[in-house]
């Protein structure tokens, strides 16, 4: 397993005050929202600062366009697998998050899975994700204040990565199916176990009561994935889903049974905690913005047939495409990223040893105000809709960078903007609460209360 790395070589890059001799800078630390600490500690520090711990070990941290644009280097630096992924190793296993570095599982699974998002297998999970739109609808009905936004937002994404994805309905709204409440709830406690298990010396204060639950969880979540597999396996059909492109892929041969398990389990998580949370962000900002919501709702009218957008009409969607680009540049469901350094080099100025990690920090990065203007940590969509701009990869980078990056943007972005536009033209949206955004391996609104109104 990845360990923080030790260096002997002198530093000077900036630290936090007050380091506790011995046991280093553990003050000032937040377990649970150590993201939006660290885009305070910037503030204080600069764009790049460090935690030095017991042993020398070394958490560091970068939160500019500039340092971004030297760790994206594919040349001098890597993708790093850190502490909080690695509790994810059991459950993803070989899959395609937490397979190593150009390992053959990892190359096998990119040339399986990549077949499963390219436009014609778009075309094809459309229509089933405008069934998830109508079951939420019906969900909602014609007034509901929904409590926990998050929540809906997630059941919502996880019903369509289970049926756009393998076929499979998780019962996302159905009241009966106590399974779906199960694998969800094992979904968000595994996340928050890996993220406050990971913080050194923190991290140790995480007992063994919540490592047995996390074990449990993991095993919720692989019998329902295997209950998947063995169903689409026992009755030998065939279906326009990711799953059967995995079992039956156009080139080579298809995946071992046991990668397929993990591919499979990879794909839940990682299709359902993001795209949710991205969901219900989106839904705040446009609650509060009742004008930009009757933009989006002219915009998706427009190009409605039936109450349905089509496949090739989602593209059209400009005005939703700017809320959730905006959305993913204040607040990215996946807060940053790791990267390692191939060999010895430097960063913003300070020396770097080979195998040293940084955390790449998108929430401050993309707040930059030396690219977004001393209005950028304001919710504006129209800038995306300024003639000829389009940020530099340094400076706009939610789904990651490099041959690990997000392989599912496409379907994720697809999926946003379809539901996005699809509520908004039949809801109005109303919330009065204040933004109050809670971590664990993701970024996510906390206790999001908005009511929707169908419209006529």
């Amino acid at each position: 397993m990845t360990t923080p790395t030790k260096t002997a070589v002198t530093q000077s890059i900036p630290h936090p005050p007050n380091r506790v001799p011995v046991l280093g800078d553990v003050l000032g630390m937040d377990r649970k929202r150590p993201n939006q600490k660290t885009l305070w500690q910037f503030s204080q520090l600069g764009p790049l600062y460090r935690r030095t711990f017991l042993g020398g070990v070394h958490l560091t941290f970068a939160g500019s366009a500039e340092l971004m644009r030297e760790v994206i280097d594919e040349k001098t630096w890597q993708r790093h697998f850190a502490r909080p992924y690695e509790k994810l190793v059991p459950i993803g296993r070989n899959g395609l998050f937490t397979a190593a570095n150009d390992s053959e599982e990892w190359k096998r699974g990119h040339e399986v899975l990549i077949q499963g998002f390219v436009p014609a297998a778009m075309a094809d999970y459309h229509d089933t994700m405008l069934n998830v739109v109508e079951l939420t609808s019906q969900w909602l009905g014609d007034v509901r204040t929904v409590t926990d936004t998050t929540a809906m937002m997630g059941d919502t994404a996880l019903e369509v990565i289970g049926r756009a994805g393998f076929g499979y309905s998780v019962g996302a709204f159905d009241t009966e199916a106590t399974d779906r409440a199960a694998f969800a709830a094992a979904l968000t406690r595994v996340f928050a176990y890996a993220q406050e298990s990971a913080i050194p010396v923190v991290g140790k204060l995480v007992g063994g009561k919540r490592a047995r639950q996390h074990a449990a969880d993991i095993e919720i979540m692989k019998s329902t994935v295997f209950e998947v597999i063995e169903t689409r396996r026992r009755t030998g059909q065939r279906y326009p889903d990711l799953l059967d492109r995995m079992m039956h892929p156009a080139d080579g041969p298809a995946l071992p049974d046991d990668d397929l398990v993990d591919q499979v389990l990879t794909l839940f998580v990682a299709g359902h905690e993001t795209t949710g949370n991205l969901l219900a962000f989106a839904t705040h900002f446009l609650a509060r913005n009742p004008e930009l919501a009757a933009r989006v709702r002219a915009e998706a009218a427009a190009v409605s047939t039936d109450g349905r957008i089509a496949y090739e009409d989602v593209a059209k969607l400009e005005i939703t495409d700017a809320v959730i680009s905006e959305t993913l540049r204040l607040w990215p469901t996946a807060p940053g990223f790791f990267r390692a350094a191939r060999e010895d080099t430097t960063l913003g100025g300070y020396p770097i040893a080979a195998g040293e990690w940084v955390f790449i920090l998108l929430l401050a990065v993309q707040r930059d105000p030396a690219v977004w203007g001393p209005d950028a940590e304001e919710f504006r969509p129209d800038r995306w809709l300024t003639d000829g701009f389009r940020p530099k990869p340094w400076q706009f980078r939610p789904f990651g960078t490099g041959p690990r990056s997000c392989i599912g943007q496409a379907f994720a972005l697809h999926e946003a903007k379809l539901i996005i536009a699809s509520l908004v033209r039949d809801y109005e949206l109303d919330s009065t609460g204040e933004l109050d955004v809670e971590e664990n391996l993701t970024l996510r609104p906390s206790n999001l209360e908005v009511t929707f109104r169908r419209i006529g």
